[in-house]
C-alpha cells in the first residue's frame, strides 16, 4: 500500500529535517519542506502532496494559519498543525482554517504517526462525504420531481430546480424561510388550507401522503394540482432532523382525466339519447297501435256495431290515449329534472287526505279481487311538501305495486308522522314478483329495468321519478325485496321543509 505524500512546513530548518527523517522512517513520502508562507503555498502547488504539516510561527508575512487557509481553499489539502503554541487565541484561529490535526511541540514518533493517520482519514471520509453529497445534489437537481428539504424547525434548506419551477420560489430566496411558505397547499373543493406536511411528519414522526384533490399555491398565485409524500431525515433512529418532501404536478393528469370523464359522460348522454329514442318509440307504438286497430275496427263493422262492442272499443281507445298521456308526462318530467328546472314548491298539506284520495284514483287498476289496504298510525298528519311532487312519488309506487302483483295480491299501504324526528315514513309493500338481487343495484338508473319484468309493460322511468321527488324534498328512499314474494318500499321526508 503507497504511504502518504507530506509537505513539512516549518521556520527552523534542523526541526524540519528532524520532522522529514521521523516521516521517512514511518515509511511517509517528504515532497518538500519550507520555512515561509509563500514558499509553502508554491511548493503545495508544484509538488501536490497529500498531507502539509505546518508550524504556526513561520517566516515572512504569513504565518502558518494564514497559509493553511490558502492550501486548504486552493487544493483541498489537509493541514495538520506542529506547534509549541497551544493557548487559547492561537487554537480558535487556527479552528477556522479547519485542520486535521492539532499537536503540541514536542512530541513522539507515535504521536506523529497516530495523527498523520486519523488526519488523511479524515480527509478521505469528508471527500467521500463530499462526493457523495455531490452526487446526491446532481441526483434530485436531474429529477423531475420536486424536492424540498428542512431541518428539524421546517426552515427550508433545499430546492431542486423542479421545486423552483413549479412553487415559483428560488432556492436562495426560499433557504431558511418555512416551509408552509413556500409549499402552501389547499383543498381543491373547499378551497381550505391544509396542513403542511412537514409539520405533520415533525409532528408525527413518519412518513404522510397528501390526500386526492390537493393543490399548491405557488409564489405567483396560481393553484397547481398535485401529489407528494413527506419523509423524515433522521440522524438516529430517534432523532429527527428534518424532512424532506417530494411533489409532482398532476396538471396533465387531472386534464386526461376530466378530458376521459367528460368523453365517458358523453358516451352515457349518447347511450341515453339512443335507449329514450327507442323506448319513448316502442312505448307510443304499442298505444297508437291500439287506437289504430281500434278506429278500423269501428269503421269496418259500421252500423252493424253493437253498443257493448262500441264501449270495448272506445275503452281501448281511451285506455291508449291513457298511456300515451301518461308517458308524455314521464318524459316532460325527466327532461325538466335533468335540466334542472325541478322544483319543490312545499304548502300545507294533510297527508292522510292525500293518501285516501291517491287509493282512490287508483280503485279501477286493480284487479277485483285485490285492494289496496291503507292504515294510518298517526293522529297529525299535517305536513308542508309539494303536493304535486307527492302524486308523482306514490303513484309511481302504487302503479309499480298494482302492476306487479299478481291477482288477488294485496297491498299494504302505511302513513307514519313522527313528531320527535320530524319526518313522515310511508310504507308501499305488495306480494309481487319481487326484484332480483343483481338488479337491485341500479334500481333507480334511468331507463333500467329488473330482468323478471322484461315482458310487462314500462319505460323504466316511474323508480327514477321517485327518487328525483324523494331527493327534492330532502328525504330518503329505500326497499326490501324478495323474488316471488314481494318489495316493500319505504320513503322517510321531513314533515317541513328546511329553510
Amino acid at each position: 500500500m503507497p504511504q502518504a505524500r507530506i509537505l513539512v512546513v516549518e521556520d527552523e530548518v534542523i526541526v524540519a529535517r528532524t520532522i522529514a527523517s521521523q516521516l521517512t522512517q514511518l515509511g511517509y513520502t517528504v515532497t518538500g519542506t519550507a520555512s515561509s508562507g509563500k514558499v509553502a503555498i508554491a511548493k503545495a502547488w508544484e509538488t501536490q502532496p497529500e498531507l502539509v504539516l505546518m508550524d504556526i510561527i513561520l517566516k515572512g508575512e504569513m504565518d502558518g494559519i494564514t497559509t493553511a487557509a490558502h492550501i486548504r481553499q486552493q487544493l483541498d489539502v489537509p493541514v495538520i498543525f506542529l506547534t509549541a503554541y497551544g493557548d487559547e487565541n492561537t487554537l480558535e484561529r487556527a479552528k477556522v482554517t479547519q485542520p486535521f490535526g492539532y499537536i503540541v511541540k514536542p512530541f513522539t514518533t507515535k504521536d506523529l504517526r497516530i495523527a498523520i493517520e486519523i488526519g488523511l482519514l479524515k480527509h478521505q471520509l469528508e471527500r467521500e462525504l463530499r462526493e457523495n453529497r455531490d452526487q446526491l445534489a446532481t441526483v434530485l437537481n436531474s429529477m423531475s420531481d420536486a424536492v424540498i428539504a428542512t431541518n428539524e424547525q421546517g426552515m427550508v434548506t433545499f430546492m431542486n430546480p423542479a421545486a423552483e419551477t413549479l412553487t415559483g420560489w428560488q432556492q436562495e430566496d426560499a433557504l431558511g424561510h418555512d416551509a408552509s411558505n413556500i409549499f402552501h397547499i389547499v383543498d381543491e373543493v373547499t378551497e381550505a388550507s391544509l396542513e403542511n406536511p412537514v409539520t405533520r411528519v415533525l409532528r408525527e414522526q413518519q412518513v404522510v401522503y397528501l390526500g386526492e384533490f390537493t393543490s399548491l399555491i405557488t409564489r405567483n398565485g396560481k393553484r397547481v394540482p398535485i401529489g407528494d409524500s413527506a419523509s423524515p431525515l433522521r440522524r438516529r433512529p430517534d432523532q429527527i432532523n428534518g424532512v424532506v418532501v417530494v411533489f409532482w404536478d398532476l396538471s396533465e393528469r387531472r386534464q386526461a382525466q376530466l378530458l376521459e370523464q367528460a368523453l365517458q359522460k358523453e358516451q352515457e348522454l349518447n347511450r341515453l339519447k339512443s335507449l329514450f329514442i327507442s323506448t319513448v318509440s316502442h312505448e307510443f307504438r304499442n298505444p297508437l297501435t291500439v287506437i289504430q286497430t281500434a278506429v278500423e275496427l269501428i269503421e269496418l263493422q259500421g252500423s252493424h256495431l253493437t253498443d257493448v262492442k262500441r264501449r270495448t272499443y272506445l275503452k281501448r281507445i281511451q285506455g291508449a290515449v291513457q298511456s300515451m298521456n301518461q308517458l308524455m308526462e314521464e318524459v316532460l318530467f325527466m327532461g325538466h329534472a335533468e335540466a334542472g328546472r325541478l322544483v319543490c314548491n312545499p304548502a300545507p298539506i294533510n297527508l292522510e287526505q292525500l293518501c285516501r284520495e291517491l287509493i282512490e284514483d287508483f280503485s279501477t287498476l286493480i284487479n277485483s279481487t285485490s285492494q289496496i289496504i291503507f292504515t294510518c298510525h298517526s293522529e297529525n298528519t299535517n305536513a308542508v311538501m309539494d303536493e304535486r311532487l307527492l302524486h308523482y312519488m306514490f303513484g309511481n309506487l302504487l302503479s309499480n305495486a298494482v302492476k306487479y302483483s299478481p291477482r288477488g295480491g294485496n297491498i299494504q299501504f302505511d302513513l307514519i308522522c313522527d313528531p320527535t324526528d320530524k319526518v313522515a315514513i310511508f310504507y308501499i309493500q305488495d306480494q309481487g314478483i319481487g326484484i332480483p338481487q343483481a338488479d337491485q343495484a341500479r334500481l333507480f338508473e334511468s331507463f333500467y329495468r329488473a330482468s323478471n319484468v322484461q315482458s310487462i309493460q314500462g319505460t323504466g322511468l316511474g323508480l327514477v321519478i321517485v327518487k328525483r321527488c324523494v331527493d327534492a324534498h330532502g328525504g330518503q328512499i329505500s326497499f326490501t325485496s324478495e323474488v316471488n314474494v314481494g318489495t316493500t318500499f319505504t320513503v322517510i321526508l321531513p314533515l317541513t321543509p328546511e329553510l
